[in-house]
């Protein structure tokens, strides 16, 4: 297999961001927290400059941020859980992941 067939069948992330809003050291940043992470299962992370307050980020074309739908910007911790779900829903993100809830402990 060539270095461009594996990257094609690697997930592709798209992190769509506005311009006028000067979102890209966001964008950029959580680019960073999804390559740091998902280090060798990822094909590519674009960023793709928008406008109009846009702030999405989608994985292989689906969306698993809006800011406007999901009401602000992601913390790296929730975008992690986000993308594992699509790209690898059995992997475990160590500390970063979600916190099952524990039935026998009393409040």
């Amino acid at each position: 297999m060539t270095e461009s067939e594996t990257l094609i069948s690697k997930p592709r992330i798209e992190i769509r961001y506005c311009t006028l809003c000067r979102w890209m050291l966001r964008a950029a940043w959580l680019a960073q927290e999804l390559l740091s992470t998902f280090d060798s299962d990822l094909g590519e992370v674009a960023l793709v400059p928008a406008s109009k307050g846009e702030f999405r980020i989608l994985v292989n074309g689906v969306q698993v941020w809006d800011r406007v739908v999901d009401d602000g910007f992601p913390e790296a911790k929730e975008i992690k859980q986000r993308v594992r779900d699509v790209i690898a829903p059995e992997r475990d993100l160590g500390h970063s992941d979600r916190k099952a809830a524990d039935s026998s402990v009393q409040p």
